[in-house]
């Protein structure tokens, strides 16, 4: 087992097989509404250059998670949007993504996933089957809050807390994930890392690292232990890509 103590995981409760509860100050001068588990935008930055702004909400509507997401160019213009619905236990209700001129959902069908896509206006959606269960995590181009949700999920399946804090079992834990746009599937693995120090815009500051990896990618995840687990910084360095809470 790999350890990390002092961490509250009180503060973690499902979605997905992980939510984030409210926890902390209950004194706070504004608090969001009692669904919201987190709201906020990540910086997409190459080669130190803000290229897009993703902005988010994680939400839970009568049981059901829902992580809509927008992604707007430097001039403010959305160019892609997404809303993801899960149940609590983390099965797929709906998946929908659209930019300007295309759309598709992704639906559970039987023991399939379904995609459906529309390459224009009025076209005839092209329909794709994926023999996939509903468990499967929609892990789309481009969204990085559905990598905070399946960074919430590993954390659930693979770690538990006791009186020393957080111990995951050691080496990655691996989960079957679909990426709409591309209309493929593909086995991704999540590992812990440890705590390390990170600096992000300017200030120093102790962050827990997590390994996403697949055959052909390996980013570095570093969530907030201290704020439920949120993700604060994503680095690619492939595509000499960072991403950073905003």
């Amino acid at each position: 087992m790999i350890s990390i103590s002092r961490v509250g995981w009180g503060a973690v409760v499902v979605l997905a097989c992980v939510s984030m509860a409210g926890a902390g100050d209950k004194k706070e001068k504004s608090k969001p509404s009692s669904n919201q588990v987190d709201a906020g935008s990540f910086g997409v930055f190459v080669r130190g250059q803000r290229v897009v702004t993703e902005k988010f909400s994680v939400e839970q509507e009568n049981g059901i998670s829902v992580v809509k997401s927008r992604l707007e160019d430097t001039a403010g213009s959305v160019s892609q949007k997404s809303t993801l619905q899960i149940t609590g236990s983390g099965e797929l209700i709906r998946y929908e993504w659209s930019d300007s001129t295309s759309s598709l959902i992704v639906v559970p069908n039987n023991d399939f996933l379904l995609e459906k896509m529309t390459p224009s206006p009025g076209a005839k959606p092209a329909e794709r089957p994926f023999l996939m269960p509903s468990t499967s995590a929609i892990l789309d181009n481009n969204f990085f809050i559905h990598r905070q949700v399946l960074a919430w999920r590993y954390l659930a399946t693979n770690c538990q807390n006791d009186a020393s804090g957080l111990k995951c079992q050691e080496g990655p834990l691996e989960f079957g994930v679909l990426v709409p746009q591309d209309r493929t599937s593909l086995r991704v693995r999540i590992q812990l890392i440890g705590r390390e120090k990170v600096t992000i815009r300017g200030a120093e500051r102790e962050l827990v690292r997590l390994n996403l990896m697949g055959e052909e990618f390996s980013w570095a995840l570093w969530v907030d232990e201290k704020d439920h687990f949120k993700l604060m910084r994503v680095e690619i360095p492939d595509a000499n890509t960072e991403v950073i809470r905003d």
